[in-house]
Order: C-alpha cells, then sequence, then structure tokens
C-alpha cells in the first residue's frame, strides 16, 4: 500500500503535541473528518498506524542526513554541519509522544530505533571512509564499531540512567558526544579543520 505522505505527516504531528497513547484512532477519524471505518481500512489498528508514522519519520530523517553528505564534501565539516530540519526533527525526541512509545509501545519503539540506529551507523561508517581517504581520519581504528558506539551515544541522552538532565541539555549532551568521538578518530589534519571550525 502506498504511503499518503499529507495523512502521515499530520497524524505524526498529532502524536507529537498530544502523544501515541492519548490519541485515540477516534481522535484522528475526527480531525481528517472520516469515519472510523475508513480508517481502519488504511490501517488496520493504532500499532499498523504507529508503525507506518515512525517509519516514514526516520526515511524522511536518513534522507535529510544522505543530503548533507552529498552537498559537503568535506568528511569532518560535514560531521559538524547543522541542518534545522534535522534539528527540528531530532527535537521531536522531547515529545511527549516519545515518552508514551518507550512506556506504552516499548516493541515497536525498539524496533524503530533499532533500524534508526542501524541506518546512521552506515551513514557515518561511509563518512569514515570517505575521511580516511581524505587524510583526516585514523586508520587504526575498527570503523564499523566506532560507529554504533556513536550512534548508541547519540541515542541515550532520554534513557540513561546516569545523565541528570537538569543539569545538561539534549544540544549541549549531543555536542559533546560528537566532540568527544571525533577527537578520537581525527589525525592532526582534521584535528586543524575542527580547531578553524570552533573558531
Amino acid at each position: 500500500m502506498k504511503r499518503d505522505v499529507k495523512m502521515l505527516e499530520e497524524i505524526s504531528a498529532l502524536f507529537i503535541k498530544s502523544g501515541a497513547k492519548t490519541v485515540t484512532m477516534d481522535d484522528i477519524a475526527r480531525e481528517f473528518g472520516i469515519s472510523k471505518k475508513t480508517l481502519y481500512q488504511k490501517y488496520k489498528n493504532k500499532e499498523v498506524l504507529l508503525e507506518e508514522v515512525l517509519m516514514h519519520s526516520i526515511e524522511k530523517l536518513l534522507l535529510k542526513m544522505k543530503g548533507l553528505d552529498n552537498k559537503i564534501d568535506n568528511a569532518v565539516e560535514r560531521m559538524f554541519a547543522r541542518d534545522q530540519e534535522i534539528e527540528n526533527m531530532s527535537e521531536t525526541n522531547d515529545s511527549i509522544m516519545i515518552r508514551q512509545l518507550t512506556k506504552y509501545y516499548p516493541q515497536i519503539f525498539n524496533k524503530h530505533m533499532l533500524y534508526f540506529t542501524e541506518s546512521f551507523s552506515e551513514i557515518l561508517i561511509d563518512n569514515i571512509k570517505r575521511g580516511r581517504k581524505q587524510k583526516l581520519y585514523r586508520e587504526n581504528f575498527d570503523e564499523v564499531m566506532y560507529a554504533k558506539l556513536f550512534a548508541q551515544l547519540v541515542m541515550t541522552y532520554h534513557t540513561s540512567p546516569v545523565l541528570d538532565r537538569k543539569e545538561i541539555t539534549r544540544d549541549n549532551y549531543h555536542q559533546q558526544s560528537l566532540d568527544f568521538y571525533m577527537n578520537a578518530i581525527t589525525t592532526d589534519k582534521g584535528k586543524a579543520i575542527m580547531e578553524n571550525l570552533a573558531s
């Protein structure tokens, strides 16, 4: 079945605003001015709808990340590039939707986070290969392991029991994680680019 992108975007906005558990199929049918029967013909149940919304959001985010890869050749500059749309999508991690997904739909949440983490790791591995060709990244580390470690690190802000989220903001945590990772993999040439970007 072809995705109804506009509908998924609007349903996603509802979930982000009010929560995955809170918004009912009745609410969605009412919002779109359609019968529940029509909605259930499109999506067998709420779980299927949630899966579609999550998959659409993740694929949109990954597409934006790959777009930046194509726009920015320098591997170090690419890692520090900011994109407002990606920032906005990432901010939805702070939403009630994510909190309710982890609590009430853990299997759906974990399945999609695993897919995102693996896909994000692939993007990081491509960046490492590019950076090595450009002599910006060291050769003597396992790119698959490092990519997975970094992907895991940036995904744990909301779930880590050791982080005091009153003390460190999500943006600050992500920036510190990126600095930590990049300092671990860059050559002197790569570090010089990092210093220029920071100044």
